[in-house]
């Protein structure tokens, strides 16, 4: 038997239907829902692996591996591999598939929050409407924090539902954004949307310290990395009534988290417990880092893995690296 050219895991039902139909007659394929740890692969099973943001790559796969394609807009857990294993292994990743989807989902979670639609489906079968009032979004402060391909498109969301917005970031590059800087405008904002690419400089950026001062109702929603706003700090400020509410699509220790949750085995990891609380509280809304998954986004990141699998294998060259 051959061997392959690629291995795809963590390709999800409809994500492996997608990329089957961009993928050349060729091009000799593998593919798992599972992560490489629940996998249990010992050896790569191809030269060139793609993965997502769960996998756990073994170190001893470094020399093993002629690249690593991610099919993710962020690669800060490819960086972490190359400088814990100084892999030569190719680096790439998909800058540009889903910013319409994740921004689109930083929506439905604020304005699911903003509604208490958790709170409103569970009274239902009551019909009553007693704690259930919500607020409207026109004229309200949204301030995104990381203002790149999915903070931008958040802007754009939030202009056109009426609301006042302000862009965090270091790099001024958008000119229908009003830049300002976190502090000066935290105390005004009543709803937050962490959009940050994940740094070694900026981990934990949302710390207690950076929400002190903010207004107790206000909104925070984080769809870029989970290592941005630990979630014991959010645990707390919840509890203490600090904070309004929490939407979530992405966890620290992400990668544990999921493993935990699909084999329904329990963890001592306090970092995955805390999130576990703050999923049981009636004002925060977790779901389970599927902001990218629309079809239409699935589409573009399949045809893109598959452009960027073909530049490899014909050029040596990713089109998008790291």
């Amino acid at each position: 038997m051959e061997p392959l050219d690629i291995f795809f895991y963590e390709a999800f039902k409809e994500e492996q239907a997608a990329l089957e139909s961009f993928l050349p007659a060729s091009i000799r394929a593998g593919f798992t829902a599972d992560t490489i740890q629940e996998a249990g692969h010992i050896e790569p099973p191809a030269r060139i692996i793609s993965l997502r943001t769960q996998s756990i790559v073994p170190p001893e796969w470094s020399g093993k591996m002629s690249a690593l394609l991610s099919r993710s807009t962020g690669y800060d857990h490819l960086l972490a591999y190359r400088a814990a294993t100084g892999t030569t292994a190719a680096l790439a990743y998909l800058p540009l598939y889903c910013a319409r989807a994740v921004a689109e989902q930083a929506l439905l979670l604020w304005i699911a929050l903003a509604r208490k639609l958790p709170q409103q489906t569970a009274q239902f079968r009551t019909f009553h409407r007693d704690g259930i009032t919500g607020r409207e979004l026109a004229g309200k402060t949204l301030l995104v924090v990381g203002v790149g391909n999915i903070g931008s498109e958040i802007v754009r969301i939030g202009q056109g539902l009426d609301m006042t917005v302000w862009g965090v970031d270091p790099v001024e590059k958008h000119l229908f954004v009003d830049y300002v800087e976190f502090e000066d405008k935290k105390a005004e904002a009543d709803i937050i949307v962490c959009a940050m690419n994940l740094t070694e400089a900026n981990r934990g950026y949302f710390s207690a310290e950076r929400f002190s001062g903010i207004k107790p109702d206000a909104l925070f929603i984080n769809i870029a990395r989970g290592e941005l706003s630990p979630p014991d700090v959010l645990l707390t400020l919840i509890q203490n009534g600090q904070l309004g509410g929490v939407g979530m699509d992405v966890y620290a220790a992400e990668s544990e988290l999921a493993v935990a949750l699909r084999t329904g085995q329990p963890s001592e990891n306090p970092i995955i417990r805390a999130s576990l609380e703050l999923e049981k509280l009636p004002n925060v809304i977790c779901t389970p880092h599927n902001a990218f998954n629309t079809h239409e986004a699935v589409m573009r990141k399949s045809e893109q893995s598959i452009q960027q699998l073909e530049s490899f294998l014909n050029t040596g060259e990713f089109i998008w690296k790291v």
